[in-house]
């Protein structure tokens, strides 16, 4: 092929262009491409995986009502259900930051389609004669209405699997409640020595909050599941009939198995965006417990020798090129990154959802990804803490023992049996003498070992009042 015939030369409102003879994708993609090397990445693949999916349901409509023929509809179908599946995702093109609300996304999406079907077809790339990106695959749609409809489709879909990540993480930690239950260790307020407890129940609080979390996740598919799908540039419909209208979300819902319901007011469907934050809002509550996690994981086995050394995080890699034997928390440590990442991702959505003008909001392509980037963050945090730590960790019961022996904290736990001052005055007494609280309590004959054990054991601890 020589290099003339390696390319075929398609237009637009703009001039003509050359795009590479064997490409399905066209010259708005092209175009997409020179115009906005931002991101250096395409769309999320969740994002083009729903589009598919749109496009497919809108294809549906439009065939009940009599647009193509069997075999026209049918390569359509196939090039549809192909994207939808993610095997036509490394022909987008189009940034994922650009102008014009993702009006590249949906044009390079239009191309992809309509060139695959034409291969079905046996019909050249690029025969827009036969079929065209906007004419037929875009039919009785705008990016206005088809692009937030994908982005709501993406992220139920991906919110689902975030949830199923935050049960698995979540029932770990429920494991490790009941394994370390009778570890009793020194509890922590502002970093310094309090009362006792259990490193069980330190497991059991980041349960329950990661069960939160679980039901805050699950109630943002409410948020999420009305769509403005059938109401083109600015939620009138203008240029779709109404059985398009009517029909395209049902046809959707039945694509993607989702809960998926047309606005009852498009227009203001179109132009508000504020869903996305307050799920933002949802999925940085979770990355805030995550982080806390991830930092207290890392407290409690500092040192290993010279901190608090408590629990056992498993070995994943060497952790210094100059420190022999060191090995460092990495896993708690990447996951407080993501944690920090998502954070920064909600205070973009926030501006970008109210950046929004008129009837519109421009900057969707930017809250696309930073809504579809948190949601697979968070879930690969989850997935990584559970996997790489949380399943692995260890107690070391006798470091959690001496601290708890030698803490001046131990004797708060005393305080009903032998009262506040007597107990201030064996906790000045054992600093002054450098003896654990154990010692000093038995040596002064104010409560016997056994009484000492017994106060100080992991059921006397963690009981609900006295």
């Amino acid at each position: 092929m020589t290099s003339r015939e390696a390319f075929r030369t398609e237009h637009d409102l703009l001039g003509e262009k050359e795009v590479p003879a064997d490409a399905l994708y066209g010259i708005h993609a092209v175009r997409a491409a020179e115009n906005f090397p931002l991101a250096g990445r395409p769309p999320h693949p969740a994002l083009i995986r729903a589009y598919g999916a749109v496009k497919l349901a809108c294809a549906r409509v439009n065939h009940e009502l009599g647009r193509w023929d069997g075999t026209t509809f049918r390569a359509i179908e196939a090039a549809c259900l192909e994207m939808a599946e993610g095997r036509l995702g490394g022909h987008i093109l189009a940034d994922a930051l650009q102008g014009g609300a993702g009006t590249s996304t949906n044009m390079n999406v239009n191309e992809v389609l309509c060139n695959r079907a034409l291969q079905l077809l046996g019909r050249p790339l690029g025969d827009y004669a036969t079929l065209h990106p906007v004419e037929d695959i875009n039919l009785h749609q705008s990016t206005n209405d088809t692009y937030p409809t994908a982005l709501k489709v993406a992220a139920i879909q991906m919110l689902r699997d975030l949830q199923a990540e935050v049960v698995a993480l979540l029932e770990e930690f429920q494991r490790k409640e009941q394994e370390f239950a009778r570890v009793v260790k020194v509890g922590r307020t502002q970093l310094q020595d309090a009362v006792l407890t259990t490193l069980g129940r330190e497991m059991g609080a980041y349960a329950e909050a990661f069960a939160r979390d679980r039901w805050r996740i699950y109630k943002c598919e409410e948020r999420l599941r009305l769509v403005n799908l059938g109401g083109t540039a600015i939620g009138t419909g203008l240029g779709a009939p109404k059985q398009f209208i009517f029909r395209a979300v049902e046809r959707l819902r039945e694509v993607t198995g989702l809960g998926i319901a047309r606005a009852e007011n498009l227009v203001e469907c179109t132009q508000n965006a504020d869903v996305f934050v307050e799920v933002s809002g949802i999925l940085k509550a979770c990355a805030t417990n995550l982080l806390k996690t991830a930092t207290d994981l890392r407290l409690l086995s500092s040192g290993p020798d010279a901190g608090l050394g408590e629990l056992r995080l498993p070995a994943r890699q060497a952790g210094s090129s100059i420190m022999p034997g060191k090995v460092n928390p990495v896993v708690p440590e990447a996951v407080s990154q993501a944690a920090m990442l998502v954070m920064a991702h909600d205070q973009a959505i926030a501006q970008a959802c109210a950046a929004g003008n008129l009837e519109l909001n421009p900057f969707l392509p930017l809250v696309a990804e930073a809504l579809l980037g948190s949601l697979g963050l968070l879930a690969g945090a989850c997935r990584i803490l559970r996997e790489n730590c949380v399943a692995g960790l260890e107690a070391d019961e006798g470091r959690c023992r001496r601290h708890v022996e030698g803490a001046t904290a131990s004797l708060t736990a005393l305080v009903e049996a032998i009262g506040y001052e007597k107990a201030e005055a064996l906790a000045d007494l054992a600093r002054r003498e450098g003896k654990s609280a154990r010692e000093v309590v038995v040596a002064s004959g104010v409560l016997g070992a056994e009484e000492y054990d017994r106060l100080t054991s992991a059921e006397s601890v963690t009981k609900l009042g006295s």
